[in-house]
């Protein structure tokens, strides 16, 4: 583990506005233990003046990301832990997800939208991230992703 999120996760993280302001941090294993702290992430957006649209945008997001994170990361094996970090502001939510397993590289993950892949059962996960996020990002092992969305004030 490292003391600030931006250490690791990227340039993006660093320079952006929600990157410096203070870090709330949850740690679960099964699947159920992630609901709670999803409700908290979507009710500070609430506070900050998401619309229902974006904050449902996130909630998916959040749900693939630490699935993702249980399913494949961790083979369900209850010695290991997910760690999420996130930050809420009126601009934006900044959120970390990181497992402790092997890793992977997104970009090897075939597009479930081509024709050869639409009967595939993997791939659509990191599809709906990338689609209702602003911005994610990878660590080089692929154990850590980072997911930005700005708040549409217009």
């Amino acid at each position: 583990m490292f003391s600030h999120p931006t250490e690791r996760c990227g340039r993006e993280a660093a320079h952006h506005a929600c990157a410096a302001a203070e870090w709330r941090s949850r740690t679960f294993v099964t699947p159920s233990e992630m609901d709670p702290a999803i409700g908290e992430i979507v009710a500070a957006l609430e506070e900050a003046g998401f619309s229902d649209r974006e904050r449902f945008a996130v909630r998916l997001a959040l749900e693939e990301a630490i699935m993702n994170a249980i399913r494949h990361g961790h083979r369900y094996d209850r010695n290991k832990s997910v760690h999420l970090r996130y930050h809420v502001t009126q601009e934006c939510v900044l959120a970390e997800i990181e497992d402790e397993g092997p890793g992977f590289d997104p970009r090897t993950v075939p597009d479930p939208r081509a024709p050869e892949n639409l009967e595939r059962e993997g791939g659509r996960g990191l599809l709906l991230m990338r689609s209702y996020m602003t911005w994610i990002r990878y660590n080089e092992r692929g154990t850590c992703v980072t997911m930005c969305k700005c708040h549409n004030t217009g």
